[in-house]
């Protein structure tokens, strides 16, 4: 999966003059203007959406929140998504890149 990731990457870069991509906690990332709003990590893609936003409305029925620390708690506005939704990925990644525009470009 991790080609398809790949087209992702190369899909929103092409679209978007502010997208490239990046790193984030060492994996593969998607970046809009230098800060990550997606990566790719143990087959699942990882998507920074925001804490109360509704991942039901695009059909997804089982997700995490990242949760990269042993000692604190997850972090609520980023959703691990597994690859049984990677028809999904491309769709929430644009999501994800819309919410850091709108975040950075007030």
């Amino acid at each position: 999966m991790k080609a398809y990731f790949d087209d992702i990457v190369k899909i929103m870069t092409m679209e978007n003059e502010y997208v490239e991509p990046g790193k984030m906690m060492s994996c593969e990332g998607i970046r809009y203007k230098g800060k990550v709003f997606a990566f790719y990590y143990n087959d699942k893609m990882i998507f920074r959406l925001g804490k109360n936003y509704d991942i039901s409305k695009h059909g997804i029925e089982e997700f995490e929140y990242l949760n990269p620390f042993k000692n604190k708690p997850p972090m609520k506005g980023w959703y691990e998504i597994e690859v049984k939704y990677s028809d999904k990925w491309l769709e929430l990644a644009g999501v994800s890149m819309n919410v850091m525009k709108n975040e950075l470009d007030k």
